[in-house]
Formats: structure tokens, C-alpha cells, sequence
């Protein structure tokens, strides 16, 4: 009778992982990811059944340590808090980028908003205001739906893979009278935005709130973050922040091909 050699044993008794090993995979599995992982992703990065992989990620997501995202997984609040995922996505550094927001708050002295990708959502990663600042419903959240936003839309239009996935919902939430909710109406504006390079939201996010953005490009030629400004609705010289906008916008794309 064949005798089994000593390797043989030690994978027979080798202990399965337990429910931490397997969240903790899931964790550095979505902490890796720039774009949401689906469960069958999730799984083949893992080597997780698909029972066991939704019974941790359900668990993980009522803790805020993922959070689910259309058909797919992104890493939760919490995490991205305890971990500074968010930040960690932004290409260049603080020091590089700081300077530029700072001269177009004090330019324009209205609501400065910088801006990455996270999953569906624009997450605001940088924010400059004084007392006066303009109310929105992304305040406490510091992250906005794309398609309704000027940051957003400045994403969406640069960024061919994050336009295809939004668009292919098809239709949008109304989050205003003035929200466009239609994917021909998307595409007709990011078209504009394309041709410009700026972006704008009149009302359609928060009502009496008005933005303009821009696009900000790293080293590669790939969008990586947004430049926004938000002001008043009423009276609110679009056109002029506009020009400020996307000039600050081009200063921070050079400087980070230059870092």
C-alpha cells in the first residue's frame, strides 16, 4: 500500500481559513480596485465560492467596510476612512495640488471643490470655503452623483470606461426640476463639455446652487481628478469662473506632469 509523503499530509491538514482570512481577502481585493468589483470579480480575485463571498461582503457593507455600488463592490466609509483609500487615488501629492486650489478660492471666493472618481460617484477629496460658503447636499457626504454635477460630468466626459458604465443605467435619478435624466440629454452635454473643457450644473444637483469644473489630467494623458467651483445660482458669472476654472484646472495637469 503506497505511503503518503510528508507534503501530502500537510495539505490534508492544513486549516482552512476562517471568516477573518476570507473578509481580510475581500477587503485588500476591493482596496486594489479603481472601479467597482462585482461578485463574480470579487470571487475569481479570491478564490471564494459565491455563497460565501455574498454572505462576508453583506456582512462588511452593514459595517460601512464596503458598500455596494450598482452590480458591484467598492470599499465602504469606514474603510476609506481608517485607511485614506480615497486620498491615495489622487496622482501627485497634496503639496503639488494645495497651492493652485488656494489661488482659485482667492480668486474667485466661492466653494472649491476637487474631485476623483469613486465607483459611480464623484468623491470630493478636497474642499475650500469661507463663511459665506454655498449650501449643497454633498456637505457631510463629501461625495455627489455623477450625472448631475459639474465635477461629475467633467469625469464622465474624459473618462470613456467610467461614461460607459453610467450610461449604460440608461436613465438617472432626478435629484431637481433641472436634473437630466435621459441619456440622450447626457450625452448631448458631455459632448459640450468635450468641446469646451468645461463643465456646468445649473440647479441640477442641489436647488440655488450653480458649478463649473474642469478636467485635470495626470502624467499618462488620463483624466485623474475634477476642479469645480460652486457658487449661487443667482447672479453667479459663470462664464468667469468658467475661464478661472479651467485655467487652474491646466496649471495642476502641468505641474503634476512635471512631479
Amino acid at each position: 500500500m503506497p505511503t503518503e509523503t510528508a507534503s501530502q499530509v500537510q495539505r490534508v491538514t492544513a486549516p482552512q481559513p476562517g471568516s477573518l482570512e476570507r473578509g481580510i481577502d475581500i477587503l485588500l481585493a476591493l482596496s486594489a480596485a479603481t472601479r467597482p468589483l462585482t461578485l463574480s470579480q470579487l470571487c475569481r480575485n479570491t478564490g471564494l465560492p459565491k455563497s460565501t463571498a455574498h454572505r462576508i461582503l453583506g456582512a462588511l457593507c452593514s459595517r460601512e467596510l464596503a458598500r455596494r455600488v450598482g452590480t458591484g463592490y467598492l470599499p465602504g466609509e469606514l474603510l476609506e476612512t481608517m485607511a485614506g483609500i480615497t486620498r491615495a487615488r489622487v496622482p501627485g501629492t497634496r503639496k503639488v495640488v494645495l497651492p493652485y486650489l488656494l489661488y482659485l478660492y482667492e480668486t474667485t471666493r466661492q466653494t472649491v471643490n476637487l474631485a476623483v472618481p469613486s465607483g459611480l460617484e464623484a468623491r470630493y477629496v478636497e474642499r475650500l470655503y469661507g463663511h459665506n460658503r454655498v449650501r449643497s447636499r454633498s456637505d457631510g457626504l463629501d461625495r455627489a452623483p455623477l450625472h448631475c454635477t459639474a465635477t461629475g460630468k467633467a469625469l464622465l466626459a474624459f473618462d470613456p470606461r467610467l461614461r460607459q458604465e453610467l450610461l449604460a443605467r440608461g436613465t438617472f435619478e432626478r435629484m431637481t426640476r433641472r436634473t437630466i435624466i435621459n441619456l440622450a440629454g447626457l450625452e448631448r452635454e458631455l459632448a459640450q463639455v468635450r468641446r469646451h473643457g468645461v463643465a456646468y450644473s445649473q440647479e441640477e444637483y442641489t436647488e440655488g446652487v450653480a458649478c463649473v469644473a474642469a478636467p485635470v489630467f495626470g502624467p499618462g494623458g488620463r483624466i485623474c481628478m475634477s476642479l469645480g467651483v460652486a457658487a449661487p445660482a443667482t447672479g453667479a458669472p459663470l462664464a468667469k469662473l468658467g475661464i478661472s476654472v479651467r485655467g487652474a484646472a491646466q496649471a495642476i495637469s502641468a505641474a503634476l506632469l512635471g512631479a
